[in-house]
């Protein structure tokens, strides 16, 4: 098993316990280069808020897509933008990646932000 279908299968374990409990998913993806952050409802058919290096308004605020102060950033914004969207708690989905870094940072930045997860 390669590393990608590891971190594939992880995300499934993850998501199916998320849909389970019927709850609001924070949902993080990383690449090489950006971080992105969507906020799905229970049953996973709508994004409810979402933030990303790629963001113009994050954007202006960072130096790079890839470090962990850009993805802290991204956790800033997309706590505001859940509260804003009336979300208070919600279930961390990090697709699999592993729970330290640029996953780790987003994750703390948002709960420093008020989202409970």
């Amino acid at each position: 098993m390669n590393k990608k279908a590891a971190r594939l299968r992880r995300s499934r374990k993850t998501r199916a316990k998320i849909s389970d409990l019927k709850m609001i998913r924070l949902c993080v993806f990383r690449t090489n280069n950006h971080i992105y952050a969507q906020i799905i409802d229970s049953n996973g058919a709508n994004v409810l808020a979402s933030a990303s290096t790629v963001d113009k308004e994050i954007r202006n605020h960072i130096k790079s897509g890839s470090n962990v102060e850009s993805a802290s950033i991204v956790g800033k914004y997309i706590a505001e933008r859940a509260k804003s969207a009336g979300i208070e708690q919600v279930a961390f989905d990090r697709s699999g990646f592993q729970y330290h870094g640029r996953i780790k940072a987003l994750a703390e930045s948002a709960r420093d932000n008020g989202l409970r997860f």
